[in-house]
């Protein structure tokens, strides 16, 4: 596991950006890319590069269930509005949280060949206060593949922020696992701010437990976790450059 750790997160977005381009550079076909305020600075960098993307295929994290893809809330329009229509890629995927309302189950598969058919070359992540990846929230099996999530109320109320009310905050996702986070040839995580400090730590330097599943990555051959200087306060010395 290489950690960076930069002023703030704009430079850890440049940073990131970076390993993406020398990727694909060198001949990455597939990302796999997340959604939330995390991921934007890298998108920034990656908007305002000369790089080409039409050949290129994304595969998302996660959608809400039960969310349109026209909805201002959902992350098909996250995606399209701070990347897509910016840079097109080849082919996009995004779970469909309207297919889901009814058949999860059946999401969830098609989604796991999706991811089947179109190995991940580069995974971007964030991480959650409680060292969440994704919506694989603790006590997740680490051989988990996409699934229905139930969102817990802690999420919810901190998701009612985007909505008119709470009552319009989805409570479930689809999510793509572990095992299936894990499948990528590469993975970068972005963590940003003091409120993030603990879980970095957990990630970093703590065992590796279900209780914290960002620590599955502890036994990922390669990883990159880019921080900014507040995400690293509470790590070792030793871990920081």
């Amino acid at each position: 596991m290489k950690i960076i750790v930069r002023a703030d997160s704009t430079e850890c977005g440049a940073a990131a950006y970076e390993i993406f381009a020398k990727g694909i550079k060198n001949g990455a076909k597939v990302l796999g890319l997340a959604t939330g305020s995390t991921p934007l600075p890298l998108y920034k960098e990656m908007i305002k590069s000369n790089l080409n993307f039409d050949n290129l295929t994304s595969v998302n994290l996660d959608e809400y269930v039960g969310l349109p893809v026209d909805n201002d809330q959902s992350y098909h329009y996250f995606m399209q509005e701070n990347l897509f229509n910016k840079k097109p890629f080849k082919k996009t995927y995004v779970p469909d949280g309207i297919k889901a309302v009814d058949d999860p189950e059946g999401v969830s598969r098609e989604y796991d060949q999706i991811i089947k058919d179109n190995p991940i070359d580069i995974q971007l992540l964030g991480i959650g206060r409680n060292g969440h990846i994704a919506f694989n929230e603790p006590g997740t099996p680490f051989d988990s593949l996409t699934h229905e999530v139930k969102l817990t109320d802690n999420t919810i109320k901190a998701n009612s922020r985007f909505f008119a009310s709470i009552d319009d905050v989805p409570k479930s996702a689809i999510c793509m696992g572990i095992a299936n986070i894990m499948s990528a040839k590469k993975i970068v995580l972005l963590a940003f701010g003091e409120n993030k400090a603990a879980a970095v730590k957990k990630m970093i330097e703590g065992p590796v437990t279900e209780e914290v599943p960002a620590s599955v990555l502890q036994k990922h051959p390669d990883v990159t976790v880019i921080l900014d200087q507040a995400a690293a306060a509470e790590l070792d010395d030793k871990y920081k450059n």
